[in-house]
């Protein structure tokens, strides 16, 4: 039970450092890369572009590589690849460079997180899946909440390099120690026989499939999540990647004010996956999904509507509490939902690419929007509307609870490691 709770803390860990650091540390220095550098808010949404197109092609990658190499060894290589990417970047002065690599960054983000489904449902029984994704998830929270301790300590002296080192060195040392616990545990041993998921066999893909003759990925549900997963990406990712343009060039926020409202994003974060995740084992997780729309929509609303005295602060915690969790409750309803771990990498990796190619174009288009327009308010509308096709998508899933009652009604438990 140690060392289960350990992996989940250690996926915590590479989460912070893939996403948390790898994409949203750029999003929090770009003012002060921009003023050293001197590139346009126009490269910046070029740049974030290419980070998505660098998601999804390593999401892809992801789901190919799994099967064959398993996701012990792709998630501790992704760690490993991130950390040294992290330390190239203060060594160079090229844009393009850097571009790319902000661009291999969000690769191993993919490339951690598609293999999460693999290895969680290995390591976690049936019914604590959600509240253990739920944490996972959370991990991006705690790489914002370092950065919005970190921020503020160099950028203002202008050694926004520093920054990158300190968070280089951190997940390399993250990695190691994946490296360590997994081989005891036994996660870089590809075995078939250890994927299958508890509810093989029961009502997820085996049974519509007879009935219906339908390809697993061609049912109803699984076309829903993937549309989902790319307005996830089309909305949230601007969000968070042009938040501080917007509060430190349009709204006139001091660097302090911006990194609190960041620090709060990451410290409600740290507790909010593990918080819904808790909840929706209990509540359903299409009943918590809908919870964290309401939450986005809200959270986008204040900013177009008064983004003055402590509402961004307000805003930050709405968005907290629904971006976090809601990584950790789409993979968990597609581990219950589909008959095998080895079928879930499948459809989450391509969900992860319906994310990436969302998260693409999301922040390209905003970022030409707000160069076009010369405000970020067009951008937060188009967020609030987005929120709310999400709900409605949300209401199309069919409910996991029947098969979670059949699971914990005798079709077993994944084994304890």
């Amino acid at each position: 039970m140690r060392l289960q709770a350990l992996i989940v803390v250690l996926l915590t860990g590479l989460v912070a450092a893939t996403y948390g650091f790898g994409i949203y540390l750029f999003a929090q220095l770009v003012p002060d890369m921009r003023a050293s550098l001197g590139f346009d808010i126009a490269y910046v949404g070029a740049i974030t572009a290419a980070g998505q197109f660098g998601f999804l092609v390593c999401a892809l990658l992801a789901a190919w590589l799994t099967p064959r190499l398993g996701g012990g060894w792709v998630i501790f290589g992704s760690g490993v690849i991130c950390g040294a990417a992290l330390l190239l970047i203060p060594l160079s002065h090229n844009v393009l460079v850097i571009g790319a690599l902000l661009t291999v960054l969000a690769g191993t983000a993919a490339t951690v997180f598609v293999p999460m489904v693999d290895v969680l449902s290995r390591a976690v029984p049936y019914r604590y899946r959600g509240m253990a994704m739920g944490l996972v998830s959370s991990g991006t929270s705690y790489g914002v909440f370092i950065n919005s301790l970190l921020v503020p300590l160099y950028a203002p002296q202008g050694e926004w390099r520093t920054v990158w080192v300190i968070v280089g060195l951190l997940t390399v040392g993250i990695s190691l120690v994946v490296f360590w616990v997994f081989r005891r545990a036994g996660m870089f041993v590809n075995d078939p026989a250890t994927s299958h998921c508890p509810q093989s066999g029961a009502s997820g893909f085996a049974d519509t499939d007879v009935k219906t003759g339908r390809s697993p990925l061609l049912q109803p549900w699984v076309i829903t999540v993937w549309a989902m997963n790319f307005l996830i990406g089309f909305s949230t990712f601007p969000f968070q990647n042009y938040l501080s343009s917007y509060l430190r060039t349009e709204l006139g926020f001091a660097v302090d004010s911006t990194a609190q409202i960041w620090a709060v994003i990451g410290f409600v974060g740290m507790f909010a996956g593990l918080a819904v995740g808790w909840l929706s084992d209990r509540i359903g997780l299409r009943t918590a999904m809908l919870l964290v729309y309401v939450n986005v929509a809200l959270a986008a609303l204040i900013f177009v509507v008064h983004p003055v005295g402590y509402w961004p602060l307000a805003a930050g915690i709405l968005f907290a509490i629904a971006f976090y969790p809601i990584f950790g409750l789409i993979p968990a309803y597609v581990s219950k939902m589909a008959s095998s771990a080895s079928l879930a990498v499948t459809l989450f990796g391509i969900a992860n690419i319906m994310q990436g190619v969302g998260g693409m174009l999301g922040n390209y288009c905003a970022g030409w929007l707000a160069s076009a327009s010369g405000t970020f308010v067009g951008v937060y509308c188009a967020i609030v509307a987005v929120a709310i096709v999400l709900g409605l998508l949300t209401l199309r899933l069919p409910n996991e609870t029947v098969q979670a009652r059949r699971e914990t009604s005798g079709l077993g438990e994944t084994p304890a490691l």
